[in-house]
């Protein structure tokens, strides 16, 4: 069974700010990978792309898909001795994927990826995938806010 969470936004009622939203620091350009794809191919794809993770697309129905990151493919994989030519990204994969509003305040979406312990989130529209915010693009959005003069956390 796969379960998908959406943390909504409850920034706004719970403390009445206008800080910065998701949608103005979010990365907009996700790199994926398709279930059927061996974490041979992720590997590949990610140092190729000097990334961390690749979102690993459910056909038709986003919300069931999941995340292959370079810690699932050291400590899966890789530590364990097992071929990455032999196993499929979606039996590692992480799931469910922790998903945020995009009108969430970068503040909130800190708080939800420390109590989660996640290092990545992804930004829905409806049923669609828009975004993703890392812990980089978090630190990011306190430098700016912290530019604008905003209070930061």
């Amino acid at each position: 069974m796969v379960m998908f969470l959406l943390i909504e936004d409850v920034s706004q009622s719970v403390r009445g700010g206008m800080g910065m939203k998701v949608k103005e620091f979010m990365t907009t350009r996700i790199e994926t990978i398709g279930l059927d794809k061996s974490v041979y191919d992720a590997v590949e794809r990610m140092v190729d792309r000097r990334i961390r993770s690749l979102l690993v697309r459910s056909p038709g129905d986003e919300r069931k898909s999941g995340v292959i990151t370079a810690r699932d493919v050291v400590f899966k994989v890789l530590a364990k001795g097992l071929d990455p030519n032999k196993i499929k990204v979606s039996e590692i994969a992480s799931k469910p994927i922790i998903s945020i509003d995009q009108n969430m305040e970068f503040d909130e979406v800190a708080k939800v990826m420390g109590e989660s312990n996640i290092a990545r989130a992804f930004v829905f529209d409806n049923d669609r995938i828009i975004g993703v915010v890392a812990l980089m693009d978090v630190m990011a959005a306190t430098l700016i806010a912290r530019a604008r003069g905003e209070h930061v956390i």
